[in-house]
């Protein structure tokens, strides 16, 4: 099996923690390979915005295998016929925070040349940043009469400037992707306001989540569509087929076009996670691998001896359902 026999237009690539270095080294590896199978562009688990400026989200410019990446892209398309591009797919916010829509929305306005006042609209960008905004609905500006009001407007941005959509160029892309952000910081923003226990309120704001990412990813598949496949890496979490999270959401609407490659990790000096029992999934797919390989998905149980504080939280069958493969690293 080898990861340019996948024919799907948008590639998953799982990784089962973001703190194991050696997914984002060998994605890297991966996705060289398979540009040079057609494929042209890659999106990550981070700020589609900030993305735009080469920017990072939750701190994953410190990962050196990221900016090699980056580095690796300008670097192939000084010569490339057809460059190479790399999106973020998620939305501008934290687990415990998210800014204000105002510059967001403001960026699309300037771009429209409309005069409206949105900062008096938006007030202090402090109330919409703080964690308590999002941790007690009571301090949230999400339900007020103004973040409604704001709301509407974004929905009026994205219609004007959809409707200067038969040729967009870089700019009206740029201003559309500032204008989705807004609208989802202020649809965040209002399902924060909402009242419910903690375990409630967490679980409404992670499905939030991710149908903004399934939305971004879904217009980045649109906007990639003419120039070829599309790899996507983000934690298993996010990707896998079942449950509740963006994979789910885009491999219903997608089909056969998305296939998932859930990551699977033997040992792990980073985090601290000794070898696997052989009878666990980590532990079968462990046999015979020197480094890492890529296998089709294998019996086993759920390995108890997880890291759920580093991110990681082992194979189980609701990642495995309707994966494509496994790409394990011992």
């Amino acid at each position: 099996m080898d990861i340019a026999d996948f024919t799907a237009e948008l590639l998953a690539l799982g990784e089962p923690t973001h703190f194991e270095p050696a997914f984002a080294r060998l994605r890297n590896d991966l996705f060289a390979r398979l540009a040079a199978h057609g494929f042209r562009s890659i999106a990550l688990e981070t700020d589609r915005v900030a993305a735009l400026d080469g920017g990072f989200s939750h701190d994953l410019g410190e990962v050196p295998a990221n900016r090699e990446l980056l580095q690796w892209l300008r670097e192939y398309n000084e010569t490339a016929g057809e460059p190479l591009t790399w999106h973020g797919f998620d939305a501008p916010m934290e687990m415990f925070s998210a800014p204000s829509p105002r510059t967001y929305l403001e960026h699309a306005r300037d771009y429209l040349g409309l005069d409206v006042d949105i900062a008096a609209l938006a007030g202090d960008d402090e109330r919409w940043s703080r964690s308590e905004a999002i941790l007690d609905p009571a301090a949230s500006p999400g339900a007020s009469p103004e973040a409604r009001e704001l709301r509407v407007l974004a929905d009026d941005l994205l219609v004007a400037l959809r409707a200067r959509a038969p040729r967009p160029d870089a700019a009206w892309r740029r201003a559309e992707v500032h204008a989705i952000a807004g609208r989802g910081l202020l649809r965040y923003h209002a399902a924060s306001a909402r009242p419910g226990d903690r375990d409630t309120r967490i679980a409404r704001l992670a499905g939030l989540r991710a149908v903004l990412m399934a939305e971004n990813l879904l217009d980045i598949r649109a906007v990639e569509a003419g120039r070829g496949p599309t790899l996507v890496f983000a934690h298993n979490g996010h990707l896998q087929r079942s449950g509740a999270g963006a994979g789910a959401i885009v491999g219903a609407l997608l089909g056969d076009r998305y296939a998932f490659v859930a990551g699977s990790l033997g040992h792990s000096a980073a985090l601290g996670l000794g070898e696997p029992a052989p009878d666990t999934y980590e532990g079968r797919l462990q046999q015979g691998t020197k480094t890492w390989r890529l296998a089709e998905v294998p019996a086993g149980r759920k390995r108890t001896d997880t890291k759920p504080e580093r991110g990681y939280f082992g194979l189980d069958r609701d990642v495995l359902d309707g994966a494509a493969a496994v790409w394990h690293i011992a």
